[in-house]
């Protein structure tokens, strides 16, 4: 028995020292073995590694870009609907504040027509009448 017990153990060595010591290997293979890459270190052990880096000012997101404001295209004329607008707008403001004295105002104009005043009255009338391009 104990013969079998040394050839075993001298067996078992001689795998453990197979395994340890690398096989032989030709010229052409150490080239070979050589040319391979090395292995990648990890974030971690790279970052010790190297040297701290300068501290730079975080990167701004960049802001969003806001369109530019659109131009307003002028209309001038019967088409021009930024003046109709303000006309609207003053005189409902107009309504407004002098609700209550329009129908004195409508009797003192058209006293003022029946008056002395009229007949210029109605000659500036027919003036800015004879300006306007609307049929007669």
């Amino acid at each position: 028995m104990a013969k079998t017990k040394k050839k075993k153990a001298k067996k078992a060595t001689k795998a453990v020292k197979a395994k340890k010591a690398p096989a032989k290997k030709s010229k052409a293979k150490k080239v070979k073995a050589k040319a391979k890459p090395a292995k990648k270190k990890t974030v971690k052990a790279a970052a010790k590694k190297t040297a701290p880096k300068k501290k730079t000012a975080p990167k701004r997101k960049a802001a969003a870009k806001k369109p530019a404001p659109k131009r307003k295209q002028k209309s001038v004329g019967e088409g021009d609907y930024e003046a109709s607008r303000a006309f609207l707008k003053d005189q409902a403001g107009f309504v407004k504040k002098n609700k209550a004295s329009i129908p004195e105002m409508g009797k003192q104009a058209e006293i003022a027509l029946d008056g002395p005043e009229g007949a210029e009255l109605k000659a500036a009338e027919a003036e800015a009448a004879s300006h306007s391009k609307a049929a007669q």
